[in-house]
């Protein structure tokens, strides 16, 4: 290797993220700009370090938080929602406010005892029931289900479908025998939970799908494994959700692939450090 390229090379591997430009400027800016740049970029998370001394001290969380939506972030979803589903954003609207009213007596007295702060509070999930609720789906499945929030949302979307005349049954997989303890009567009328490998649990499961939601091990490849095992046996009009959407593109991939629509919804957290994850969103052309 000549010496040039041989130096540029060097520089590249001992700073891979930096530009060589930008290693040793020629012409610093002034300390005043410097200081003025950092106090500028640093308001942008200002609202969020406030938020971290509360949730130290106070929250009994330490993962899969719990929080509810901005008002501009239940808009944009229930937009995200109307146009994935053709419903009216009217009647999306109505759907994301019923998890509150339905579920409060349930839920708050079976997580007492459990690390979650808010339990209706669902965040992006609302958005899971909003589409259960839209589209009627007769199989409804939920890969990774931790104490069972989404398990309970998504029953609950389907016993309100039932009183409508649209029957389902709901599936949640979970690798580990203590999870979906939120799941109880008179919910799990409505569904249940299969223990043990997704991937094995899914093989299982001999029905068409109308809705599946990918929540189970987070790494691209285990992702990828679900749609591809489910791709042959989702309905005409089935609807795929990725809750790893804002970190892996697996799920855009899998909709190129199959040749369907993918959009993908950014939640923004109300009061809350947590910047928010999104679901990815995977839905039939026309």
């Amino acid at each position: 290797m000549k010496a040039p390229l041989k130096r540029m090379a060097l520089t590249i591997v001992g700073s891979p993220s930096v530009p060589p430009q930008l290693t040793e400027p020629t012409n610093p800016p002034p300390v005043d700009l410097v200081k003025s740049r950092i106090e500028f970029a640093e308001s942008y998370f200002q609202y969020a370090r406030l938020e971290i001394p509360r949730w130290a001290h106070h929250s009994r969380e330490n993962d899969n938080f719990t929080y509810d939506l901005t008002e501009q972030s239940l808009d944009y979803l229930a937009a995200t929602v109307s146009t994935v589903t053709g419903a009216e954003i009217d009647i999306i609207r109505s759907y994301l406010e019923e998890p509150e009213a339905d579920l409060s007596d349930y839920l708050c007295p079976r997580a007492a005892a459990l690390p979650i702060d808010k339990p209706t509070s669902f965040g992006r999930r609302l958005g899971w029931y909003a589409i259960a609720r839209a589209m009627k789906p007769r199989v409804t499945i939920e890969t990774g289900v931790h104490f069972g929030l989404g398990s309970v949302l998504l029953c609950s979307a389907l016993r309100r479908n039932a009183g409508e005349g649209y029957a389902g049954k709901y599936y949640g997989t979970d690798i580990n025998p203590d999870a979906g303890v939120l799941l109880a009567e008179p919910l799990n009328q409505y569904g249940k939970i299969l223990y043990g490998d997704s991937i094995a649990s899914l093989r299982g499961i001999d029905e068409t799908i109308d809705l599946f939601i990918n929540d189970s091990d987070h790494s691209a490849e285990y992702e990828g494994q679900e749609y591809g095992l489910v791709e042959s046996r989702l309905s005409p009009k089935a609807i795929v959700l990725g809750d790893n959407s804002h970190v892996t593109n697996e799920l855009f991939k899998f909709s190129a692939r199959t040749g369907r629509h993918f959009l993908f919804f950014k939640e923004n957290p109300k009061d809350h450090w947590y910047p928010g994850a999104g679901i990815g969103i995977s839905f039939p052309r026309d």
